[in-house]
């Protein structure tokens, strides 16, 4: 093969890549978004073991591929395809994990709405429920809790949560409480569960639009497993493939996968849900 036709080639897969990856970052966070809970929210708890195996693995087919077509683009996308079709193609995982955050959060508010009911005081309401409270929000009220043991006071306390939070019916419930730590009158509890209802309509409607937007995923994985179908038994039939073997074969090659990439890359952009604004922004006294 012509070496300069293969680095066009080559090129036209990186080009494509780089369109992946603007796409897949998307817009930085706004200013107020705390970095550390965004890392938190993307990063799974524990690794799995396709996490573990994916890089071998895209280097093994990248060689099988290449040994046996000799095809370095065809090399490369085998690598690539290992590697990045689970993650244009797969369901979003940050989003079901913010919505099982929001359902947590709207069950710990009954869980102290209920505790408030027996008549203790907010803060010590707050440390009962630390001990039953959700797992997906359990960190943050244990934080919220050790604030609260260090003498902090229970408005600075409530506003580090609601960063900690870092979702606008956090920032609903924790704005209730702001309110009650300053008034100390009765009614709190009747607030929060009517509030821990428009949490759970929330949930609700959560829900729905992520059902909806799995359907384009869904449309998109089924058209992929259509097209590799086709390129595997064209594949077995030698003649079928054959012009791609040449050094412009291999050019159009690259530049037609890199396209199918960037549009699944683009698909699956369009299917995230956007970042809902929040609206207790200020920072907590630091301490």
């Amino acid at each position: 093969m012509n070496p300069a036709l293969a680095g066009v080639a080559g090129a036209a897969v990186v080009a494509g890549l780089y369109v992946v990856a603007v796409g897949w970052r998307g817009s930085p966070a706004p200013r107020h978004t705390r970095p550390r809970q965004r890392r938190r929210l993307t990063r799974p708890a524990t690794r799995t073991a396709w996490s573990r195996w994916r890089w071998p693995l895209a280097l093994a087919a990248g060689v099988v591929v290449a040994a046996t077509t000799r095809w370095p683009v065809a090399a490369i996308l085998a690598a690539v395809g290992v590697v990045g079709l689970p993650v244009l193609l797969g369901t979003d995982r940050v989003a079901a994990s913010r919505i099982d955050r929001v359902e947590a959060i709207e069950e710990w508010t009954r869980r102290l709405a209920d505790v408030l009911l027996t008549g203790a005081g907010l803060e010590q309401a707050i440390t009962t429920t630390a001990r039953t409270a959700p797992a997906p929000i359990a960190g943050e009220v244990g934080v919220l809790v050790a604030r609260l043991t260090a003498r902090w006071s229970t408005e600075d306390a409530l506003r580090a949560f609601a960063d900690d939070l870092d979702d606008p019916a956090g920032d609903l419930i924790v704005a209730a409480l702001l309110l009650a730590s300053r008034r100390r009158g009765p009614g709190l509890a009747s607030v929060l569960t009517s509030v821990a209802g428009a949490v759970a309509d929330d949930v609700a409607a959560r829900r729905r639009i992520e059902a909806e937007r799995a359907k384009p995923r869904t449309t998109a994985r089924l058209v992929t497993l259509i097209t590799l179908g086709v390129v595997g038994v064209g594949a077995v039939n030698g003649t079928y493939l054959a012009p791609y073997g040449t050094p412009l074969g291999q050019v159009v090659l690259g530049t037609v996968a890199a396209g199918f990439i960037a549009c699944l890359a683009w698909m699956r952009r369009l299917t995230l849900p956007p970042a809902e604004p929040r609206f207790l922004t200020g920072s907590a006294v630091a301490r």
